[in-house]
């Protein structure tokens, strides 16, 4: 027998339609997806809190980490609009549209941005060493992570102003939700918060990995030669290396997950309640801000050793800002 046509508002004639999925696949995504938020929002709010709390832990590239972890905890709400379209409509109004894609750009942006910070950061400790402390300050960590931020609302108000000047007017029908960017605007996002970033990222973390790799064949042939004061500078560069690989890391995953959605995106308008392929692209992106942490816990002994002190509630005792976590 034929199904009937179900809509997404079926008192409206110019009602959406409802894609046609099996329950099973719906109930999985919708565990997968909430399994994929709560973890997102626990493990980034203990970098937060790791960071934020212990005074040994503020330093430039740890605040750098901060910014990274603050983007991805809002992605755990982000995934919580994605639970909530499963079934492929939008429910909620055409300025709770426009404000899910304005969250959603700026928390993209940021982190692509703040990616390009890590690997200056990276690029300054292990080629410039000696000029490190005093061109890499938390106070200009801080000045560039709110410059990034900025910039990256400004962006979106430039680029989107025809969708906020009316929300919803690319809709084709009622339960839709639709950002489109003309051809303009198409290549300038494209090259402001794509192509630029991730040049200028891959170009410094190969300047970062063959200057480590001289630097590690320089130690291997010279450790039998240093002095003690030498090998305390021996074992900086060590930790800056080890930072460096545990950073390329987050930065080699994090561009795995976003190639597909600015491809997606890039080829014209961007239909968060549409088919499966861009659901999972979406999808892709915002579950890398869950990787993030879990790539700390496996390389920095730091985080493990903050979270189990956050976790146990060793935070609350005075002087506890204080402890030795390095």
């Amino acid at each position: 027998m034929m199904q009937e046509v179900e809509l997404c508002f079926p008192q409206l004639n110019t009602s959406c339609m409802k894609p046609k999925r099996r329950l099973s696949d719906t109930v999985f995504i919708y565990i997968v997806l909430s399994s994929v938020s709560l973890l997102t929002a626990t493990l980034n709010l203990l970098v937060i809190i790791s960071i934020s709390h212990f005074k040994q832990l503020h330093t430039p590239t740890n605040l750098l980490i901060l910014s990274l972890a603050v983007s991805d905890f809002f992605v755990s709400f982000l995934l919580l609009f994605q639970i909530m379209i499963i079934d492929g409509c939008w429910y909620l109004s055409d300025i709770m549209c426009l404000f899910y894609c304005v969250l959603a750009y700026i928390i993209t942006s940021s982190s692509i941005e703040t990616m390009v910070l890590i690997s200056v950061d990276r690029y300054v400790a292990i080629c410039h060493p000696l000029r490190y402390s005093t061109k890499v300050t938390p106070k200009r960590v801080k000045i560039c992570v709110s410059v990034c931020w900025f910039f990256s609302l400004s962006c979106f108000t430039l680029l989107l102003k025809d969708n906020l000047n009316q929300p919803g007017r690319y809709n084709s029908c009622v339960g839709e939700c639709v950002i489109v960017l003309n051809i303009f605007e198409q290549y300038t996002d494209l090259i402001l918060t794509f192509i630029i970033p991730i040049t200028l990222i891959i170009v410094l973390y190969i300047r970062v990995f063959v200057v480590a790799v001289s630097q590690a064949h320089a130690m291997r042939s010279h450790i039998a030669a240093i002095t003690l004061k030498h090998s305390v500078s021996v074992t900086a560069k060590k930790s800056e290396l080890k930072a460096a690989r545990t950073l390329g890391v987050v930065i080699v995953v994090f561009i795995l997950c976003i190639c597909p959605y600015f491809f997606t995106t890039l080829m014209g308008k961007l239909t968060l309640v549409n088919t499966s392929s861009e659901a999972f692209v979406i999808c892709l992106l915002y579950v890398n801000s869950c990787l993030n942490p879990i790539i700390y816990a496996l390389f920095y002994p730091w985080f493990r050793k903050s979270v189990k002190l956050v976790v146990t509630l060793q935070i609350l005792k005075p002087g506890s800002s204080q402890t030795n976590i390095l």
